[in-house]
């Protein structure tokens, strides 16, 4: 009989049972769909942590529960850098959201990653951040200079 009621949700949305996860990787734009990323790629961020999520939660009024313990279970690497996940409650006890401007899931992760690249440790690595995807064009034309530079010692 215990294990019946572990298999089934409560129905009261605002039981923490229910409260939406938010893993790092579902708002990383270095990972792919099928790695777990749920947002589009273009409004994903650069490999967010769960204390930012957890940041972003907190500064928007939501009610959080951070679990430090867990792993994305697609994440194979265990990497404790993007360990843990997020709980946020979306929805009060009489079903009503509990910020007006976040309905959905998909809201809640857009506006986290929108106000992740906002934050004061952001802004702070974001120049060195901001400068790694051009870094990435430059890296390609850097690799042509290594190219270069193999084939000028074949000729030698």
């Amino acid at each position: 009989m215990a294990q019946s009621e572990e298999l089934h949700l409560p129905s009261n949305p605002s039981n923490q049972k229910r409260w939406i996860c938010i893993y790092p990787s579902y708002l990383n734009a270095r990972k792919t769909a099928q790695e777990g990323r749920r947002i589009p790629k273009s409004q994903a961020v650069d490999h967010p942590t769960c204390s930012e999520i957890r940041d972003v939660c907190h500064s928007k009024g939501l009610n959080i529960e951070v679990e430090s313990s867990k792993h994305y279970p697609r994440d194979w690497s265990k990497d404790p850098t993007f360990a843990g996940r997020v709980r946020v409650q979306l929805k009060k006890e009489n079903g009503d959201p509990c910020q007006e401007d976040i309905l959905s899931r998909k809201a809640l992760y857009i506006f986290v990653a929108s106000t992740i690249p906002k934050l004061k440790s952001r802004i702070s690595r974001g120049g060195s951040g901001g400068t790694s995807g051009g870094g990435s064009a430059s890296g390609g034309g850097q690799g042509d200079a290594k190219k270069q530079g193999k084939k000028a010692k074949k000729k030698n």
